[in-house]
């Protein structure tokens, strides 16, 4: 059971790997500004390419939590993190580009230290509880500095472009789960709990947070905007149980000093990602100018 259970986290761990880097292909050819609109979102569900990625994406989520369902955490949540290995490497077959030997070493700073932060945050089963105002509060909080960035990114360079959208990218995709998890566990006990202004709110993170997630891939900079997902998506969970669900932080004082420095080291990996030279040459390319930040314009057109 437990060499299955590993065998399924590998192929979840390469499925979202593939996902991300098939929606990246789509996300740099789109047409528009260097940062597109939300437009940009109804041109990607289009293309038969980006929705596979999103298709094995999904898939695998799935196959992780079922591997956790069959294995101990402290197995599975290290291997679900070598998808950004595969990511990398993915991502250079597909754009036909090397992989540098700095994007290795900085990716697998970024795995160790995320696989860190994962396993010394305390893990409970006690079922989640949050009030429909405090998910508006949330939600609405997250939302507002989700579309600051979006607009301060317009200044940006490509590399800091990626980070930051990617980081708030990841801030509204682990609020979603965040809030997906109070409603999944609320259904478990009542169906109709399904039907609930939080899950219209975890809906609308979902969206936000995919259109910066494509912006962020958009950059042409894949490794770091991944690599920030991965980091940003499970501390933003974390940290929404810890203050809002009544789940713990790290107790002792070592564990919370070893969850800093994991952090740390994840951090540093992704900004020497960032800083990486092999930017996808498909990207689209600086602006002279910012462009105006309309977010309801519908691109339109095919990519050359």
């Amino acid at each position: 059971m437990l060499i299955w259970a590993i065998c399924v986290a590998f192929a979840g761990a390469f499925s979202m790997a593939m996902g991300s880097a098939l929606q990246e292909r789509d996300a740099v050819r789109a047409p528009g500004h260097s940062i597109a609109r939300a437009g940009f979102l109804l041109h990607l569900v289009q293309r038969p390419r980006w929705i596979l990625g999103t298709v094995a994406a999904g898939a695998g989520v799935g196959l992780h939590l079922v591997a956790l369902s069959a294995a101990p955490l402290t197995i599975i949540q290290p291997i679900g993190v070598t998808g950004l290995l595969f990511a990398i490497v993915l991502s250079a077959v597909f754009n036909r580009r090397r992989v540098g030997f700095g994007q290795i070493v900085a990716g697998g700073a970024v795995m160790v230290g995320l696989t860190g932060v994962l396993l010394l945050f305390p893990h409970t089963s006690q079922p989640p509880v949050m009030s429909t105002m405090t998910g508006i509060v949330l939600t609405g909080s997250v939302l507002a500095a989700a579309l600051l960035a979006y607009v301060v990114a317009h200044w940006l360079p490509a590399g800091p472009r990626a980070m930051l959208l990617a980081t708030l990218g990841g801030i509204a995709l682990g609020t979603t789960s965040a809030l997906a998890r109070v409603v999944a566990a609320a259904t478990a006990s009542d169906p109709l709990a399904l039907v609930s202004w939080l899950t219209v709110l975890a809906g609308v993170t979902a969206v936000f947070g995919g259109l910066l997630q494509q912006n962020a891939y958009r950059t042409g900079h894949f490794a770091a905007a991944y690599a920030t997902l991965l980091v940003v998506d499970p501390i933003t969970g974390a940290g929404i149980g810890a203050l809002l669900l009544g789940e713990g932080l790290p107790a002792t004082p070592l564990t919370q000093l070893l969850a800093t420095g994991a952090a740390l080291l994840a951090i540093a990996g992704t900004v020497v990602l960032a800083q990486a030279k092999n930017r996808n040459p498909e990207a689209p390319t600086e602006p002279s100018q910012p462009p105006k930040t309309d977010l309801v314009h519908t691109t339109s057109g095919e990519p050359t």
